[in-house]
This record gives C-alpha cells, sequence and structure tokens, in this order.
C-alpha cells in the first residue's frame, strides 16, 4: 500500500490518514486540489517525499478542475494552483521541488488542453514511482552503516508513511534488518505531534523490528550511558553546506550524539538537498499553531494552565558540523558537504 496514490478508477488521490494512525488505517480520496493542499496543511499526508508526490497529484487534479479551453489558460490556472499548495508548507523543500518539476514538465508543450492534462498526471506518476525505486536505493546506501547488534535512536517518522514507499531513515533500518541484522530501535516521541510515538512505532509493528518508545528528554540519558550506537533522522531541507533541517528536537538530539562520540546520519533524497541556500539559516521555519502544545491532557484535563501562551516551530536546523554522513539514493556523502552533496545531486558519488 503506498501512502499517495491515484486511483485509476475514480480518478482521485488516495491519501493514508496520518491523523488517524495507529488506531485506524483510514484511506482518503480527494478529487479537488484545494482539498489536497488542506490535506498537507493539516498533516492529513506529512514527511517531505510524501508531501513533495502529493503536490504533484495536486497539480494534476487541478488541471482536471479547469475548465481552460486553450493551452495557455491552463497554464495559468496551474500556476495559481501551484501558489496555493505551495504555500500549504515552507520548510520541506520537496514541497517546491515537485511543483517546479511538474510545471516546467508542460511549460512548452504545444499540444491540445486534453494532452496537457494527461501531462501533468503523467509526471506526478513519475515523481512518486521514482520516490518508491530511490528509497530503496537509498536503504540499500544506508544499510552499509548498520552493524549487527546496534540500538539506534530514530527522530519523528521516516518511513513508508513520510514517503511514497519505503522511506527515508526508517528504509535504512527496515533494510538492515531485512539484511538479518539484529537491531533495536529506540523511537523518539517526537513532541507535539507524537510522530514517534504514532507512526514509527506502527511502522516498526508492521516489520516486526524491536522498539522501545522513549521520551524525547531520554534521548541524552541513552546516548551517554553507552547504550545507543547510531542516531538516524530524515530532513526536510539540506543546505549546500550541509545544514539539516529537520523535525524540532533534531538538532539537541545531534549535540548529544556528538558531546558522546555517537555517529549521526541524515537520511534524504537528493531533491531534499537545496544547493541554492548557502547555509541553513536560509531555511524558512513553518510555526504551527500552539494549540498542539497547549492541547496535551494528563488524566483527561489539559496541562497547561487557562490563557497559557505557547512556541511552536515545527523544524529546528542541525549545523553541518554535527552530522555524520549524509545517506541519499547516489551514495553516501560525508564531509566536507560543500563538495560532496553536490556530487551527490549529480550523481558523481563514488
Amino acid at each position: 500500500m503506498r501512502t499517495v496514490d491515484w486511483d485509476e478508477n475514480s480518478n482521485a488521490l488516495k491519501l493514508i490518514d496520518q491523523r488517524a494512525l495507529p488506531h485506524e488505517l483510514c484511506i482518503l480520496r480527494y478529487d479537488d486540489y484545494r482539498e489536497v493542499a488542506e490535506a498537507i496543511r493539516s498533516m492529513v499526508v506529512r514527511g517531505a517525499p510524501a508531501i513533495g508526490a502529493t503536490a504533484a497529484y495536486g497539480l494534476a487534479l487541478a488541471a482536471r478542475q479547469s475548465g481552460a479551453k486553450s493551452p495557455e489558460e491552463l497554464r495559468r490556472d496551474l500556476d495559481a494552483a501551484a501558489d496555493l499548495l505551495r504555500a500549504t508548507r515552507p520548510t520541506a523543500v520537496n514541497l517546491a521541488w515537485a511543483l517546479e518539476r511538474t510545471l516546467s514538465a508542460v511549460s512548452n508543450f504545444d499540444v491540445s488542453v486534453d494532452e496537457l492534462r494527461a501531462k501533468v498526471l503523467e509526471e506526478a506518476r513519475k515523481i512518486a514511482d521514482e520516490d518508491a525505486m530511490l528509497n530503496r536505493r537509498m536503504a540499500q546506501h544506508g544499510a552499509a552503516l548498520i552493524e549487527d547488534g546496534d540500538v539506534i535512536i530514530h527522530h519523528c517518522n521516516t518511513g513508508s508513511l513520510a514517503a511514497v514507499e519505503w522511506g527515508t531513515a526508517l528504509g535504512v533500518i527496515r533494510m538492515a534488518h531485512e539484511q538479518g541484522k539484529r537491531i533495536h530501535v529506540l523511537v523518539d516521541e517526537t513532541r507535539p505531534r507524537l510522530q514517534g510515538t504514532r507512526l514509527t512505532a506502527w511502522e516498526l509493528q508492521q516489520y516486526h523490528i524491536p522498539f522501545d518508545i522513549i521520551t524525547d528528554n531520554a534521548a541524552g540519558y541513552f546516548l551517554s550511558t553507552g547504550q545507543a550506537h547510531k542516531v538516524l533522522f530524515g530532513a526536510d531541507r539540506i543546505a549546500a553546506n550541509g545544514d539539516v533541517a529537520n523535525k524540532i528536537g533534531t538538532y539537541m538530539l545531534a549535540l548529544a550524539a556528538v558531546d558522546n562520540t555517537v555517529p549521526v546520519y541524515a537520511v534524504a533524497p537528493t531533491s531534499t538537498i537545496d544547493l541554492r541556500l548557502e547555509n541553513g539559516r536560509l531555511v524558512p521555519i513553518e510555526e504551527r499553531d500552539p494549540e498542539e502544545v497547549l492541547k496535551l491532557q494528563i488524566n483527561g484535563k489539559e496541562v497547561a494552565p487557562p490563557g497559557a501562551c505557547a512556541r511552536n516551530p515545527a523544524f529546528d536546523i542541525t549545523p553541518y558540523r554535527l552530522i555524520t554522513a549524509i545517506v541519499t539514493e547516489n551514495g553516501i556523502a560525508f564531509p566536507p558537504f560543500s563538495i560532496n552533496l553536490r556530487r551527490a545531486v549529480e550523481g558523481k558519488l563514488g
């Protein structure tokens, strides 16, 4: 089952509703690109690769919805739809990448309106199919870094749910497990939306990989006592110098790992590498609704006092100096990242 898929019978986009997991596996269908935009914003779908594929399919729906009579008019409608989709999650570069790729694929086509609509859907399918294929390649590269007996701290969710199929960092862990390596995963709960507790733990159960859920602030304890051997996480955007924008809490985890000489590996496709950004300080950081923090309940009651305020940045920046290596579908990039990330994008690692 794909996290993001196209229903040929109804010409609709199918998404696993990640808000319902782990208690219910619910598939939602969308035939309106505006509803797809809201699905991205409200985190029905999340994870940089999955968001990118979803946005591309959103453009395919926009093409079907458009009443354009000429290719030029349809392209204008697609541009407007892309603007709406692009604004939903500003940090993950895969979103803008997928939209730009899809628009570029139809920019100079001298064909009929119907043929142009078909071309948009074709490009969206390519993006989804490539994601599934590249993630497996990435997992094979990354699994070489995992040793038999490793205990791995994993942050957020980076498995099949965060991609079209297979996943990034959790895909590496899954590949190592399927190769017969005995591994154990310490799953950061990943507050405030608990993607680790809700999603990563659920996926690990499906793969029969042993794990324990830990609180985010327990990671330093396991690292300092020698109970964790590696740290793995994904990325929503990687700057040209190797700075990694990822789910909030990644920076603190990497700091604790480096202080205890534990390797830190980011896993992401080259579409997540943004060579246009010199460093991570230039990455726009999404700040989400404070209610995601304030609505936490214990014993059926909200923990925060009435009228309390909260800050809720969704991502932080882990400096390149804390990253041991970055795993891509084209190989593993080691420092200096300013050289080797470009080589990874160009397919010249080796």
